[in-house]
């Protein structure tokens, strides 16, 4: 198996903290999307200013026209295709003052003297509207100029007498048109070190509403004011503010706390486990301190049993090739003597052996041959045995037919619930039985019985024979691989070893019960 490519990976807790730094950071990063919130306040003031300046413009023009029959100038006619449809019931003025796209113009220039004072009868008009102007400012917080058509301020609190004719909004409203202007401003008290943020806290939003009478530009409802501003409202709550970052920071190392104890140590545990298994320290397969997640216990839980089958299968499979090496040294040494004393005897060297004695050693050497295929055999028949399951099914009395007719000089009786499936392809549930029956025939069993008992998730099987009873010392060991007592007769060892290895790997078990004549053994199939 080839190796991972030796490059740079980041490991769980740098990736665990990069999440949780991410996680703190975003409120901060969350400050510069702001700005987009800063654009809608003053599309909000916009439209406040457009409704507000929408009133008075209506009340001023009614004064105007109450007037016009004594000799009131109007201004300037506006130009076609400026003014609304007549016949349309629904006019609006939508705010389109947009912050992002940098509509900042510079402060707004001051006031100049008017080249001729306004009109008696606007003047006259100012002073009519300037107390409804302060009683709104004072709810709206709003700045109100009233203009008489040539730019002059007739009502508010400065700048009465003077023009504003001058200012690019204004100059656009005396020609009919509404416009509206963002403009920097100077603050009545230092900006709070949040300000670099936001630019909104440094603007006024201007808008200039036009008056039309007659088709003509009666005067200007000039409105100013600052629009709402988030940072000043966390400026002035920055202890709540410094409260809240606190409350961050602890719910991240809350959450670091929480991916530490639910994924980094259980990981890090379960790789110092790994490590120590591979150097064959056994005490390793014991259950981790901590799991932390459902999913991780599941994890280490197979891990672990894994593991620990593995290091059982290597204990088995070093334990099975001591045995096997020791069962095949004693034929190979017996035939490899007598084949070097028959070489001797064909060479004519002295000491040859008689036609009696090479005919015994020919006995020998054909004996221990078929021992050793005897047992390669058998180990076939293991490695088939210990092979994987496949969506096998068969049941028992087509099983036990192929045994009577494999054993005929044995009489095998059945009964119980023959029919029920087992998870088990008949050939290697006929290979258990075979091997059973062939181990009663050979302690001299003259009959053997089965007895099946459906236990709905398994099905129970008792084989038994009246042969020769298994010795006490022996019943421990009749299970081990190349244990036999028939070994001058020609046994391997390996009957029931294979028959335990073929009923572990489906999921059943095979067992000697205690019995007082002959022998019996329960076997465990798995229903299909």
């Amino acid at each position: 198996m080839s190796a991972a490519p030796d490059k740079w990976r980041p490991s769980l807790g740098l990736v665990i903290f990069a999440v949780l730094a991410t996680v703190a950071v975003l409120p901060l990063v969350g400050l510069f999307f702001f700005r987009l919130y800063d654009n809608q306040l003053i599309r909000q003031t916009q439209a406040e200013l457009i409704a507000q300046s929408r009133v008075l413009a209506t009340i001023y023009a009614q004064e105007v026209t109450a007037r016009l029959d004594s000799g009131l100038t109007l201004g300037a006619e506006v130009p076609p295709g400026v003014l609304p449809d007549p016949g349309d019931q629904v006019t609006p003025i939508r705010p389109a003052l947009d912050l992002t796209a940098n509509d900042l113009l510079r402060r707004r220039p001051d006031a100049q003297a008017a080249i001729r004072p306004a009109q008696p009868a606007y003047v006259e008009i100012g002073a009519r509207l300037t107390p409804i102007i302060r009683e709104t400012q004072k709810v709206t917080l709003a700045g109100f100029r009233i203009l008489d058509p040539q730019g002059v301020v007739i009502a508010g609190r400065q700048e009465v007498g003077q023009s504003l004719a001058h200012i690019e909004e204004v100059a656009d409203a005396l020609h009919g048109q509404y416009r509206a202007t963002l403009r920097n401003r100077v603050p009545d008290k230092p900006p709070p070190p949040i300000y670099s943020f936001s630019r909104g806290l440094g603007v006024h939003v201007f808008s200039a509403m036009p008056v039309i009478v007659n088709n003509r530009v009666a005067g200007v409802i000039y409105t100013t004011r600052t629009p709402s501003n988030i940072f000043d409202h966390l400026y002035q709550e920055r202890a709540k503010f410094v409260l809240a970052g606190l409350a961050v920071i602890l719910g991240t190392i809350a959450i670091g706390l929480v991916f530490s104890r639910t994924i980094t140590l259980p990981m890090r545990e379960l790789i110092d486990r790994a490590a120590r298994i591979g150097r064959g320290d056994r005490e390793a397969f014991r259950p981790l301190r901590h799991y932390g997640t459902r999913e991780f216990a599941q994890l280490s839980h197979s891990f672990l049993g894994m593991a620990e089958q593995l290091a059982r299968r290597s204990d088995y499979i070093a334990t099975f090739s001591a045995h096997l090496t020791h069962e095949l040294k004693s034929p190979l040494t017996s035939i490899k003597g007598a084949a070097e004393l028959l070489q001797d005897s064909v060479q004519g060297k002295s000491g040859s052996l008689t036609p009696a004695e090479q005919t015994t050693f020919i006995a020998n050497i054909l004996s221990d041959t078929q021992r050793l295929e005897a047992m390669a055999q058998r180990l076939r028949e293991l490695a088939r045995a210990e092979s994987l399951p496949q969506n096998e099914r068969t049941e028992l009395a087509p099983v036990i037919a192929d045994l009577r007719s494999r054993f005929p000089a044995s009489a095998i009786s059945a009964s119980g619930s023959l029919d029920r499936a087992i998870g088990m392809s008949s050939e290697k549930a006929l290979i258990v039985l075979s091997h059973l029956a062939d181990n009663a025939m050979r302690h001299k069993a003259r009959s053997i019985r089965l007895e099946a008992v459906d236990e709905r998730t398994t099905l129970l099987l008792t084989v038994s024979n009246d042969g020769e009873p298994i010795s006490a010392p022996n019943r421990d060991r009749i299970f081990d691989a190349f244990f036999t007592t028939r070994r001058d007769q020609g046994g391997t060892g390996m009957g029931l070893a294979i028959a335990r290895a073929v009923m572990a790997s489906h999921g059943g078990s095979i067992r000697l019960k205690p019995t007082d004549e002959g022998a019996a053994f329960e076997l465990q199939f798995p229903v299909a």
